[in-house]
């Protein structure tokens, strides 16, 4: 996506060698007119699928998932949560994600009442980077007996082996962006 591409490099920051920040638009910060174009673009990536619900992870995927939703009939949007909570059900689904990011595995949980056997689940999430969030997405799926249409990513790490990691597990995935490398300050798309 072009569009998001030009974004990245007038908005983006880059941290180090492999840290990009896009807070100011996409994850701290929201740019809701320009996460409607990438709703937009999900939908049309992913048009020939039944989507009856859209998954993702608490707490930056939430918003491009809330707003892809309206462009797909404004499907529910469930999300997993990272953290325990006192208003969440007792039957749960639940799976192990280690963040890189954060340097430390999270036990993701979905309540059973909102993933369901054969539905079609899309998985939205703001990074790909080593793939295990999405992986730990796709085990809540099949635990729940539910169908995985595809991962759809807004910003791919195209450097790190998530794609690899996804699409040898046979899963479709649509990336808005990919990076080939962050490199002294410069970021190259593939």
């Amino acid at each position: 996506m072009e569009l998001l591409q030009e974004k990245i490099l007038k908005d983006g920051r880059i941290e180090g060698n492999d840290i990009l920040k896009v807070d100011n638009f996409l994850n701290h910060q929201l740019d809701i007119a320009f996460l409607n174009e990438m709703g937009k673009e999900f939908k049309n990536r992913f048009k020939d699928e039944k989507i009856d619900k859209i998954l993702t992870i608490e707490a930056s995927g939430i918003a491009i998932a809330s707003i892809a939703s309206q462009h797909f009939g404004n499907v529910p949007v469930v999300f997993a949560k990272k953290v325990e909570s006192k208003n969440l059900d007792k039957e749960v689904y639940e799976t192990k994600v280690y963040s890189f990011t954060k340097g430390k595995e999270y036990s993701v949980k979905v309540s059973k009442r909102y993933l369901n056997e054969g539905e079609n689940i899309l998985i939205l999430d703001d990074f790909l980077a080593n793939g295990r969030a999405a992986i730990g997405l796709k085990d809540l799926v099949d635990q729940a007996g539910a169908n995985l249409v595809g991962v759809g990513i807004a910003i791919e790490k195209g450097f790190q082996e998530g794609r690899e990691l996804l699409l040898s597990k046979g899963i479709r995935l649509e990336s808005l962006a990919i990076l080939d490398s962050i490199e002294n300050g410069v970021i190259k798309f593939r």
